[in-house]
């Protein structure tokens, strides 16, 4: 009996676990089944204005494609130019002298060649020489001059007038003068040349003449910039640099003008240059004096290196004018020649006579014209034989 109660338990207790097993069976067959997973969305693309570039559509995206590159543009030197040696300029620019020629030589050589010449004739020759800026006094002694000489000659033929007017300027200009640019180095220190002027005569433009026809004869040349007043001096000095491959040492604007010609020296040195030549200031823009200034620039410029020349620049067409400004500067600064531009067709050539005879120091550069190469040494025959024509 008790066998059959076992059996019943065990039968009852493999029934309860069956039906227990089928219960969840078909409780897990009735789940949900879990979403399926979508995809990220891609973010929105922004549409933007095709400004450049080729616009691509591709159903309803849209790609901006950047303009190509555009290559960079490397600066390129100007081409350092050769210059011809200044030896000869004059001769070569003799016809630019020969147009003042009608006004003064040719008028002188009219008056005289007429037949009777009495004291009107010699006034109106006299009237000649002065508006041709020769000077009071020198024109004094000229007339003079040439009126002892008429009288002993009696007769006149036209050379002979031509060699009496000849020898007269001659005198006066000095035919004999020296007038040669001192650049010799000294030792391992460059010549060094001031160039001093009011601005309006060509002072910059002359500088850079000058170191065009230095560079012509084969010389090394630095220039100084210490004209600081003006930003143009500067920037026009720099581009005459640039043109024979001179190198400029240049200072701020409104800087001071004796530092910068203290540079330009000492480049001139540490580059073993044969010149140095230094721009300044025509006026300033401080209360200091225009020469006080200068004066203290040549100062500082001989704590480096000696000053062999100190050159004026002045204007042919500005007559008396430029003789007041002349004796200015000798006051302040020991000129040692003087630079004449725009002497090419003006009757003012009489200024050689009188700006040499006032200051007493040689002119020894004329400027025959607005070309870089028109900046000459001055040759006393050449001039006079221009002015009075074959």
């Amino acid at each position: 009996m008790e066998s059959y109660l076992g059996l019943i338990l065990i039968i009852a207790a493999a029934v309860v676990l069956t039906a227990g097993g089928m219960f969840l069976l078909f409780r897990q067959g009735r789940k949900t089944p879990p979403p399926p997973v979508r995809p990220p969305e891609a973010p929105p693309v922004e549409e933007r204005p095709a400004a450049t570039g080729t616009v691509v559509e591709e159903e309803e995206a849209t790609t901006t494609v950047p303009p190509p590159a555009r290559p960079i543009e490397v600066p390129v030197a100007p081409p350092v130019e050769v210059p011809p040696p200044s030896a000869g300029r004059m001769v070569r620019l003799r016809a630019r002298l020969a147009r003042s020629q009608s006004t003064f030589g040719r008028g002188l050589l009219e008056l005289l060649s007429r037949d009777r010449l009495d004291d009107d004739v010699w006034d109106e020759i006299e009237e000649t020489l002065i508006t041709a800026d020769v000077g009071v006094a020198p024109t004094q002694v000229m007339v003079e001059e040439l009126r002892t000489r008429v009288k002993v000659l009696g007769s006149r033929t036209p050379d002979e007038v031509r060699g009496l007017l000849r020898e007269q300027l001659l005198t006066q200009i000095g035919a004999d003068t020296d007038r040669t640019l001192h650049l010799a180095k000294h030792g391992e220190r460059p010549a060094v040349v001031l160039v001093v002027g009011v601005n309006g005569t060509g002072k910059t433009t002359t500088t850079g003449k000058l170191a065009r026809s230095l560079v012509g004869d084969g010389r090394k040349v630095v220039l100084g910039a210490a004209d600081t007043f003006r930003a143009a001096a500067a920037d026009q000095l720099a581009t005459w640099g640039e043109r024979v491959g001179a190198e400029v040492v240049r200072g701020p604007e409104g800087g001071d003008p004796a530092s910068v010609a203290f540079d330009a020296v000492a480049r001139g040195i540490d580059d073993k240059a044969d010149v140095v030549i230094v721009d300044t200031a025509g006026r300033l823009h401080t209360k200091t004096g225009l020469m006080d200034e200068l004066g203290k620039v040549k100062r500082v410029i001989e704590k480096k290196a000696t000053v062999d020349e100190v050159l004026l620049v002045l204007d042919a067409t500005t007559g008396q004018n430029g003789m007041r400004q002349a004796q200015v500067f000798a006051e302040v600064v020991n000129i040692t020649g003087i630079a004449l531009t725009k002497l090419d067709g003006t009757a003012k050539g009489g200024i050689v006579i009188s700006v040499q005879r006032e200051l007493g120091v040689p002119v020894k550069l004329v400027g025959l014209g607005e070309g870089p190469d028109d900046l000459a040494p001055f040759d006393p025959e050449v001039f006079v034989d221009a002015l009075l024509g074959d």
